[in-house]
């Protein structure tokens, strides 16, 4: 089957129209015509090949929302004409620890990205939701719950399962106090999802003027981080802090504003951390530093069904897949507020 999307060729072209070819449907595949497709930062990290492993021509996208068009004789979960997503995986081994836990993204043979893999059985390329259809077993798909802002949904699939995976796994809810840090397109997921679940939410950002905007989608209190007297009054406070910033940065001033066993979890940078992390703030006060990764797809269920419930969405821009290039030099200027998604019907317009 082959399909219109958008790809990059090589590391230094902008992306361009290209013919996706999409693998013969298995009995297990659900068939996919996507409508919207988000546009999330680690897109344009692997379309110039910033983490060094990018494989040509290569069609991002895993913020995948669309309507089912055919199943295989063996799907039960889905019908043609239900709405569905696809997130940032599209298979894994099922077999391993990781797999049975319902973790698949830990699967310790590798996940299966939706884009810039490679297929189990085949071995051919993975090519993601820059494109007009996509298909994939039933198992890594996932029902849209009625009344869901179909735009808005799209980057629950990768920043809001980000977030939601590391709340969900130390247990925040009603009476627990949560920082973030950062506020771009996980931070502003983190504050509303940990605002839904009944946590007392702060923001922490060297930017002053970001008070307003975090205070509407969610943070009951905005810290300086810069702020010497800003972080002294916030110490010993904070059960979780999720650090979203994508880049290195110094994560010693935040330590202190942990209480007794709270954890600082890392969902934006994949790296070496400059400088290094004092022990000293985390052996006095049992705290913990950790890193997570997405969220397996049963946690991704819950967390679209719980955004169902309670009307959370990502803040998007919606824009044209003519539009892409341009959106990923605004992306890297910070210009958005807080996810571009793609209207898919822009590919045909």
């Amino acid at each position: 089957m082959k399909v219109s999307g958008y790809a990059a060729l090589s590391p230094t072209e902008p992306l361009t129209p290209f013919q996706v070819e999409r693998r013969t449907p298995r009995p297990d595949d659900v068939t996919l015509e996507i409508l919207y497709c988000g546009v999330c930062h680690s897109d344009l990290h692997q379309a110039r090949n910033d983490w060094g492993f990018s494989q040509y021509p290569l069609v991002p996208g895993h913020e995948i929302i669309g309507r089912v068009t055919a199943v295989g004789d063996k799907v039960t979960k889905f019908k043609p004409g239900d709405l569905a997503g696809i997130g940032c995986m599209v298979d894994s081994c099922r077999e391993c620890n990781p797999c049975k836990q319902g973790l698949e993204q830990y699967c310790e043979e590798g996940n299966i990205q939706t884009y810039n893999g490679q297929d189990r059985f085949d071995h051919r390329p993975t090519f993601g939701g820059y494109s007009q259809a996509i298909l994939a077993s039933e198992d890594f798909v996932l029902r849209i719950p009625d009344g869901l802002d179909l735009e808005g949904a799209a980057p629950l699939l990768c920043a809001g399962i980000t977030t939601w995976s590391p709340l969900k796994r130390w247990n925040i809810g009603e009476g627990s106090k949560v920082a973030v840090v950062g506020l771009g397109g996980l931070g502003h997921m983190a504050l509303k999802l940990a605002n839904g679940l009944g946590a007392e939410v702060t923001l922490f950002t060297r930017s002053p003027g970001k008070e307003e905007d975090a205070r509407r989608l969610g943070a009951h209190h905005v810290i300086i981080s810069t702020d010497p007297s800003h972080m002294e009054q916030v110490k010993n406070q904070f059960d979780l802090i999720i650090d979203t910033v994508p880049y290195t940065h110094d994560i010693n001033p935040y330590l202190p504003t942990l209480t007794l066993d709270g954890t600082l979890v890392f969902v934006g940078l994949l790296g070496e951390l400059q400088p290094y992390v004092n022990t000293v703030p985390l052996i006095l006060g049992r705290r913990s530093v950790a890193g997570s990764c997405i969220g397996g797809i049963a946690e991704t269920q819950e967390m679209l069904d719980f955004c169902a419930q309670k009307g959370i969405v990502s803040d998007v821009e919606v824009i044209k897949i003519q539009e892409i290039n341009e959106a990923y030099e605004r992306m890297l200027k910070s210009d958005v507020k807080y996810r571009f998604v793609i209207d898919m019907a822009s590919l045909t317009a």
